[in-house]
């Protein structure tokens, strides 16, 4: 343990804020810089078990460290100065509150006496992210008094906890009066001789909580396997330990024998073959009135959130089907307000309780299984087939032999000069192919979402997926894939180009930044999502104020941070680059694509499969 510091009030104040968290499973605060907060840099720098990254701009800050807590799990710790500056976190604490993501946010203040008195760098920071925090609270102002310091640990405990259970952020306002360097004061220094540290810091001991499991199999499972026309709907999932969250998905749809309708933002298409009946193509597939009819279930179960498919929530909506959620938050997590039950249970729980699957009597109806899985391997047929094809679901909609599939991803290309413009929805296709095994993946929200939910191909890379879906905003999109790459495997960020401008300034982490980030930038100069919307019909406005384009020239941008840049100009060389990764820094690999014609070619195999 690191000792206290006893040099005066506020730096011993924030030395026992340190130690307790560390104890409780701190592990890295970033920190941005400011003068009200330096108490609190300080004890968090001198703490020898705390990675300390400091990072100027404070909304690029938040969502690094949000990065982090969505790929551990455990709450990174944010801190900076008063004013404006916690502002700036806003945008990230609303997602960690919607996606469910542990973070704890120190604000630091100006005393009670220098508020509302026009003191600078002052506001008012009460409840300053609104109702978003799992907690709020305003520390006392720093005391050496044995009862306060009992007051802070358990403070701490009690914060941490909330951030945790159930994760998300929580916010702890604390003000500090001059003097805010570590200057010494003799009269707290004394007492340093008569403080026992480790009683004091004891009642952290022991303080994790076990997982709860049922101890039996609950009887909604009972009335599941009654079923034998269900089906198992897995939506966007970032799990800590996604082999075990997949394989949990496996042993139940194993024990009910039902299709598993798997979103592309989930682990599940990345561990294709603990499944025989996974279904990624269901987008496409709804799309045809007869197959949605014929395909229509008596029973629903849904393992989290609803997919991002717009086509599956309305399917879902018009089928009066009982649907069951199984979740182990306690949201809400039904935008379709159907007949749904929650079951609270992470599904990891209730694989735990299934018994063998040859001492159960389950209703089983294969043809219905073998329905779905029929269909799928139609439809990833055709998908595969258009993909390969130098101009994938070009106006001639190209008939392409199926055993060219295997042959063609990487090995052949059309001649530079012949090739058409890239397509950007067979981006996501062909990362499913071609990252190593186990790449950490962040996905932009708008377009790149949608194109991992319509083209991601099931496979056994182990590839794992990260996403802010919790409000589905792009911004922080770069700083929160390099919080999710900061200290771990090599990683890819696969983003459109409007994202990555809006988040520019997270190239500066990049000096802070242990390990590898590669940017697969599409670049279609513009929003390409708001082309498959029905505004694209109105121009003017559509092109000016929805597409935005923004022409900026991606190489002086990388120039400027010092990031290397390469542009693409075949699937063959974009392979090649990702056959590797490098092993640090931030690269980025830009696509240019062609916004115009690719809305086409979406449109052009959506009528196709109607």
């Amino acid at each position: 343990m690191t000792g206290l510091d006893f040099r005066n009030t506020n730096t011993l104040w924030s030395s026992i804020l340190a130690e307790t968290l560390v104890r409780l499973g701190l592990k890295t605060a970033i920190i941005c810089p400011g003068s009200r907060s330096t108490p609190l840099t300080v004890a968090l720098v001198r703490h020898p078990e705390v990675e300390t990254i400091p990072v100027l701009d404070e909304r690029s800050a938040a969502f690094f460290a949000l990065g982090i807590a969505k790929r551990t799990g455990r709450a990174a710790v944010l801190v900076c100065t008063s004013g404006t500056a916690g502002a700036n976190f806003y945008p990230a604490v609303i997602e960690a509150h919607e996606s469910r993501v542990p973070l704890l946010v120190l604000t630091g203040d100006r005393p009670p006496e220098l508020r509302h008195c026009n003191a600078g760098q002052t506001i008012d920071q009460q409840k300053l992210f609104g109702d978003f925090p799992n907690l709020f609270m305003e520390l006392a102002l720093p005391s050496v008094e044995p009862d306060r310091l009992a007051y802070l640990r358990q403070t701490l405990y009690y914060a941490w906890g909330r951030s945790h259970t159930p994760p998300g952020p929580v916010h702890l306002n604390l003000p500090f009066r001059d003097p805010l360097p570590p200057l010494p004061d003799p009269a707290v220094m004394r007492l340093e001789e008569s403080f026992n540290s480790e009683p004091f810091f004891a009642a952290l001991e022991n303080s994790e909580l076990p997982a709860l499991v049922p101890a039996a199999l609950p009887d909604a499972v009972k009335t599941w396997l009654k079923c034998d026309r269900g089906i198992l709907i897995v939506g966007v999932a970032q799990p800590t330990n996604p082999e075990a969250y997949c394989r949990a998905i496996a042993r139940l749809a194993d024990t009910l024998h039902w299709p598993v309708l798997a979103e592309g933002l989930s682990p599940i298409r990345n561990y294709a073959s603990l499944f025989s009946g996974l279904v990624s193509t269901y987008d496409a597939l709804l799309r045809s009135s007869d197959r949605a009819s014929s395909l229509r279930p008596d029973l629903i179960v849904r393992v989290g959130e609803t997919p991002t498919s717009k086509v599956l929530r309305q399917w879902l909506q018009d089928i009066p089907a009982r649907q069951w959620i199984l979740d182990g938050g306690d949201r809400n997590l039904d935008p379709t307000h159907s007949r749904t039950v929650h079951l609270p249970l992470a599904v990891e729980q209730l694989a735990a309780t299934l018994p063998a699957p040859n001492t159960l009597l389950k209703a089983s109806n294969p043809g219905y299984l073998k329905d779905w899985i029929e269909a799928e391997q139609q439809m990833r047929t055709q998908i595969d087939e258009q993909m390969v094809s130098p101009d994938p679901f070009g106006d001639s909609m190209a008939e392409t032999a199926s055993d060219a599939v295997e042959n063609s991803i990487l090995t052949t290309d059309a001649a530079p000069h012949q090739e058409p413009s890239l397509f950007e929805g067979k981006v996501a296709w062909f990362l499913a192919q071609s990252l190593p095994v186990q790449t950490p993946l962040f996905i932009a929200n708008s377009t790149p979402v949608r194109d991992m939910e319509w083209f991601w191909k099931p496979g056994d890379r182990q590839i794992q997926p990260f996403v802010n879906r919790g409000a589905n905003g792009i911004d922080g999109t770069l700083s929160t894939a390099l919080g999710m790459a900061h200290g771990y495997r090599s990683s890819v960020l696969l983003t459109g180009d409007l994202a990555l401008l809006h988040d520019t300034n997270g190239m500066l982490v990049s000096r802070q930044l242990r390990g590898h980030l590669t940017i697969v930038l599409v670049n279609n100069n513009g929003g390409g999502i708001f082309g498959l919307l029905p505004i694209v019909q109105f121009d003017p406005p559509f092109e000016e104020f929805f597409a935005t384009p923004q022409s900026v020239d991606f190489v002086s941008l990388c120039t400027t941070y010092g990031v290397e840049h390469e542009l693409i100009t075949s699937w063959k060389m974009l392979g090649d680059r990702l056959q590797t990764l490098p092993k640090s820094g931030i690269r980025v690999l830009e696509v240019p694509c062609d916004r115009h014609r690719d809305v086409a070619r979406r449109k052009t195999f959506w009528s196709s499969v109607r």
